[in-house]
């Protein structure tokens, strides 16, 4: 067995049995050697190394690559499923790019924006494959089985847990052929409170319109701050709607949120007749 070979065995066997130390040991040579002649079961003479040279990373792509049907993980990946150091890679390599093209590999291509339709679209049909809302294992699962499915944090736009899943209730609704989408869904917050509902307004979420730019806020007093956002702005502003509310923060935050990929700056928002239509929607959250 060659040094390098040897080396890179030490590295993937540590990995594979779940064994950090083993790596760590690198620094410390009587423990590799007992690694090396006694858990591993290596009969070659001891080894000791500070980083991981470049064609052992090398080998550690390609390796990687064909247990990912031939596709070159990206960099993150490539850390979590190695445990390779970052600054390893870095001493070697400018770009995570230059380090898979020189294993002969094609690098993968930037992944381009998903629309929030593309997304809801995708996380419906998983809930019908799962069976229920999905948690990250089957996301990631998923987007592992799946090349085209995006990577879990994308849907990280919607907000949390309960804003995404009330942001899908609402697509599947809005749409023929997802019922069985929403029943898998269960009990969502329906888009207007129950009549018998007693509710403790605390404040409001508001949305103004200046010019072609919208502005999501809060506020205890809708009469106190509309006057103040109309001193501060030179053009008309005109109150669209307001959502009362028992959590003006949260509430402001979802739609922030939900409107992220539309914001301007701060709470402006350039939005459509769709966005505004949807926000109107909604007396009470």
């Amino acid at each position: 067995m060659s040094l390098v070979a040897a080396r890179a065995s030490v590295h993937r066997v540590a990995v594979r049995l779940g064994k950090p130390g083993v790596v760590a040991a690198s620094r410390n040579p009587e423990r590799l050697a007992q690694l090396q002649h006694g858990a591993l079961g290596f009969a070659e003479p001891p080894i000791v190394w500070e980083v991981l040279e470049r064609e052992q990373i090398l080998d550690e792509i390609r390796r990687c690559a064909v247990e990912n049907g031939g596709k070159p993980l990206g960099r993150v990946a490539f850390l979590r499923e190695t445990g390779i150091k970052e600054s390893w890679i870095d001493r070697h390599w400018l770009r995570w790019s230059e380090a898979v093209e020189e294993a002969g590999l094609t690098p993968g291509t930037m992944t381009t924006a998903y629309t929030d339709e593309h997304l809801l679209d995708a996380l419906a049909g998983l809930v019908r494959e799962v069976g229920h809302y999905p948690v990250a294992n089957e996301y990631r699962r998923k987007a592992r089985e799946s090349s085209g499915f995006p990577d879990r944090k994308v849907f990280d736009r919607f907000g949390g847990k309960s804003a995404a899943i009330q942001r899908l209730a609402e697509f599947c609704r809005e749409r023929p052929g997802f019922s069985d989408v929403v029943a898998l869904l269960g009990d969502v917050t329906p888009t207007e409170p129950l009549p018998s509902r007693s509710v403790t307004v605390a404040g409001y979420v508001y949305l103004a319109k200046s010019g072609r730019h919208y502005k999501i806020g809060q506020t205890n007093d809708l009469v106190r701050r509309t006057s103040e956002i109309r001193l501060q702005l030179p053009e008309r502003v005109e109150l669209i709607h307001q959502i009362s509310t028992d959590d003006p923060i949260g509430i402001e935050r979802y739609w922030h949120q939900r409107f992220a990929h539309l914001r301007l700056n701060g709470e402006w928002f350039l939005l459509g007749a769709d966005e505004v239509a949807i926000f109107k929607r909604r007396k009470f959250m």
